[in-house]
């Protein structure tokens, strides 16, 4: 078996200042996300008539939105919706898509080709009109927004790392362990997956910044997060009317958007690159 690509990831992390750089922002957003209770000067939800529509102050850092709200406090809150649904999603995905990718190319006959043929299918179907048409009948709850990113980003990502299987299946090391008698879990736990790691991590980082995007189109439509919840997607659709009057309280949540996919597209790109050096090592 050849080596896990675990330690050429490592190594990375250690060499490239792209991938740390993402790693950073992408820790920030995270810890902010989470202890925003901590850090945020005023409440996210209560109005306050004395204060609307204010300038960015020693008070009201980023000044206040069109109810008085903080738009420092909601910026800070407003990762936690997207967040949440972004990581349950993309770990779904990648988990589910690692499974029936590595099997398709371990088991190849039928049930490649009808997986491969439901890929196509459901690839054929855009990601935001098929979640528009499931919130609009089934509502925007989180559990429904979770499930349907799955569905939908899961042929992608099936297909991808189908693909990367199927250049480990042929290999000398699984066909030993084929011969030996072992059977597709322990190829797949010893076998398989060490030597994808770098494309699970890729897809990871890839996927992450699509639902994100995803998430934050659907509340600025009005079908994710629903008022007075901080959210930077709904943050944006309720002061974009404002924006020549107040526009830090429509530019603050795109940066702060912005902030988290530039740190996923890093490092989506640095374990691509990760990948492409271990790969041309180990030719």
């Amino acid at each position: 078996m050849t080596a896990p690509r675990a330690g050429v990831l490592r190594s990375a992390l250690g060499t490239s200042w792209g991938l740390r750089s993402g790693v950073v922002l992408i820790a920030i957003s995270v810890l902010v996300a989470i202890f925003a209770p901590l850090i945020a000067p005023h409440s996210p939800v209560e109005p306050n008539a004395l204060h609307v529509i204010e300038n960015p102050s020693r008070t009201y850092l980023l000044g206040t939105d069109q109810l008085g709200r903080d738009v420092l406090t909601r910026v800070l809150y407003g990762g936690r919706f997207a967040l949440v649904i972004s990581l349950c999603a993309t770990v779904m995905i990648v988990v589910l898509g690692t499974f029936l990718g590595c099997l398709a190319a371990y088991r190849r006959g039928w049930f490649d080709q009808v997986l491969a043929r439901l890929i196509d299918t459901l690839l054929a179907i855009p990601a935001i009109l098929g979640l528009l048409v499931v919130v609009t009948v089934l509502g925007a709850g989180m559990p429904i927004i979770v499930l349907v990113s799955t569905v939908i980003y899961l042929p992608a990502s099936t297909r991808v790392l189908r693909a990367s299987a199927q250049t480990v299946v042929d290999l000398d090391y699984v066909t030993a362990a084929r011969a030996r008698g072992e059977r597709f879990w322990p190829i797949l736990r010893r076998e398989l997956w060490p030597n994808i790691l770098d494309v699970v991590m890729v897809e990871l980082a890839v996927r992450a910044s699509s639902i994100l995007l995803l998430v934050s189109a659907l509340s600025f439509l009005g079908f994710g997060a629903n008022p007075p919840t901080p959210d930077w997607g709904l943050m944006v659709s309720e002061n974009r009317a404002l924006l020549a009057v107040a526009p830090w309280a429509t530019i603050a949540p795109i940066i702060a958007l912005a902030f988290i996919i530039l740190g996923l597209n890093l490092a989506a790109d640095g374990f691509a690159k990760a990948r492409g050096v271990d790969r041309g090592v180990a030719r």
